[in-house]
């Protein structure tokens, strides 16, 4: 059986091949593709997990792209720089949301301190539930199967077709969005 590389196609048959959904093509590509964007995240903090679902979210980007016509190569190689691009900055991005970021339950979340338990009475849940519905509905979809159905986040991944590192990082925005909605609420209320 004969191995192909990237460069065994053009970029021209490596476009069209992802926009007829040719496995053999894609597969080339994605396996010529990977171990530069491994390099980079090993080198940036990261682990081979991490390199592999950053190189996922990029693909699925990059195929996205491509099949709306969004991608248009300048050069015999942009597609391969387009790629590595797109993994940078999504390893970037979860670098940056990684150094705020704590796990930790919607309820004790939201809460500032032990001192402050006093404000979770009757008209706390009420401003929850309120809040909660002013959320746009990916993160009140992705809250209610987190929190009320229970769902793991790799079922919640399958669910909006994500990584499990991108259903993670969703969650976590969105429960921040309540966060920081609470603290401007809390803060006019001392004013």
């Amino acid at each position: 059986m004969q191995q192909y590389t990237f460069e065994k196609y053009s970029q021209e048959e490596i476009i069209q091949g992802i926009k007829n959904n040719d496995s053999k093509v894609i597969q080339v590509f994605y396996q010529s593709q990977y171990k530069k964007i491994e390099q980079y995240v090993l080198a940036n903090n990261g682990y081979t997990e991490d390199a592999k679902d950053i190189y996922q979210e990029a693909f699925i980007v990059l195929w996205k792209n491509i099949r709306k016509g969004k991608f248009i190569p300048e050069n015999r190689t942009a597609i391969a720089g387009y790629i590595y691009q797109i993994a940078k900055n999504k390893w970037l991005d979860k670098l940056r949301n990684a150094k705020n970021k704590t796990t930790v339950e919607l309820q004790s979340n939201l809460r500032q301190s032990e001192e402050d338990n006093e404000l979770e009475t009757e008209e706390y849940h009420q401003w929850v539930v309120k809040e909660f519905e002013n959320l746009g509905q990916t993160c009140k979809e992705v809250l209610k199967r987190f929190y009320f159905q229970k769902e793991s986040m790799e079922q919640i991944a399958m669910a909006f077709e994500w990584t499990p590192a991108t259903a993670r990082n969703n969650k976590y925005r969105c429960i921040k969005q309540l966060k920081d909605k609470w603290k401007t609420k809390t803060k006019k209320d001392f004013e």
